[in-house]
């Protein structure tokens, strides 16, 4: 998400996504044209952004892991989690819409966003991830209400919500995966070198100033993004400030290098299978990452027997590319599992 590249494994991406991942990106991203000023945004995302969120915090193995919370805590509740390096911001104009109906929180994974950086030779691991997830829907009340909650999750938080359904699914409704790629056997070949073993992570560079910063930040996978005034805000929320070498002033990214030197994701296709709970899949129209071929292969995965939903004229960051597409989708799936029994097999 930002200068810095961070390659998580990618034996689940698609050929495409994989060169993406390895291709050397230009020194400048898409907002180096404002020179640090914010670009206009509708009114729609200014009334999102008036209804602030409580912060919180909980602990988890050791790590102090923070969250934004909306809405009444009496009603359903639904968790957001975001993406590789993303943070709990990703979401903060998608929840208030959905606050009308459900208690929302979004959470910042551990090494990202405002969580605390895990150190030590355990490190990051799927397990903890997830137990992250369940701690926050704890410790926001949220199994205490009369339904069980969802979990909504884009990306690599897909991977961590499906492995909270596989060993917690009973405490659940359901779960949505927003463009998180399974992909089929027969797209496996192929891509450069493979999954990066032991990555030695480069510490962030601290920039003088927001707009130096603000120039650097890209997307992972590189795609386009019509929506500056979105881009802009997820990037200022992804920076903090520090002091430079000489200490003076500066800008860096908050998420931790090291996540992925020593970090398995596991087989994502067993974890989807083992899921115990309800489940539905989102993907964009144009995702690299999730083209047709692996959606139809997660529908397969899922015995034919849950939704998988196109959003059009989406890439893979969904919520930048059509937020009030996603919101309606989210909206109409959650109105459909508070009125159906769920079909698919269990094991």
């Amino acid at each position: 998400m930002s200068d810095t590249p961070i390659l998580p494994p990618v034996r689940d991406l698609p050929p495409e996504a994989r060169r993406h991942m390895f291709d050397r990106q230009p020194a400048e991203g898409p907002l180096a044209g404002l020179a640090g000023s914010p670009p206009p945004a509708p009114q729609w995302f200014e009334d999102a952004l008036a209804q602030k969120p409580e912060r919180r915090f909980v602990s988890v193995g050791g790590a102090r892991i923070h969250y934004l919370r909306w809405g009444d805590p009496s009603k359903p509740g639904l968790l957001l989690i975001h993406g590789n390096a993303a943070h709990a911001w990703w979401w903060s104009f998608i929840a208030p819409f959905l606050a009308q109906d459900y208690h929302v929180a979004a959470m910042d994974l551990s090494g990202m966003g405002d969580s605390v950086w895990r150190t030590g030779q355990a490190g990051y691991s799927m397990t903890l991830f997830a137990e992250e997830a369940m701690a926050v829907l704890g410790d926001a009340g949220m199994f205490e209400a009369p339904t069980p909650p969802v979990i909504a999750a884009h990306s690599f938080g897909g991977f961590v919500t499906m492995k909270a359904a596989a060993d917690h699914g009973e405490r659940l409704t359901g779960i949505v995966i927003i463009d998180s790629p399974i992909n089929p056997p027969v797209r496996e070949e192929g891509g450069p070198g493979g999954d990066p073993v032991d990555h030695k992570p480069h510490p962030h560079k601290v920039y003088s100033g927001i707009a130096s910063a603000l120039a650097r930040f890209r997307l992972m996978p590189p795609q386009p993004c019509e929506n500056l005034f979105l881009l802009d805000w997820v990037a200022r929320k992804s920076l903090k400030e520090v002091a430079g070498p000489k200490g003076e002033p500066g800008f860096t990214w908050k998420f931790d290098p090291a996540i992925w030197r020593h970090f398995s994701i596991g087989d994502t296709a067993e974890l989807l299978k083992r899921t115990r709970c309800r489940v539905a899949v989102f993907r964009g129209e144009h995702s690299a990452l999730m083209p047709p071929c692996t959606g139809a292969h997660v529908f397969e995965l899922l015995d034919r027997a849950a939704p998988v939903v196109e959003i059009p004229q989406a890439r893979h960051h969904v919520m930048l590319d059509q937020p009030l597409a996603l919101v309606a989708a989210l909206r109409a799936l959650l109105a459909d599992w508070a009125h159906s029994v769920a079909t698919r097999r269990r094991v």
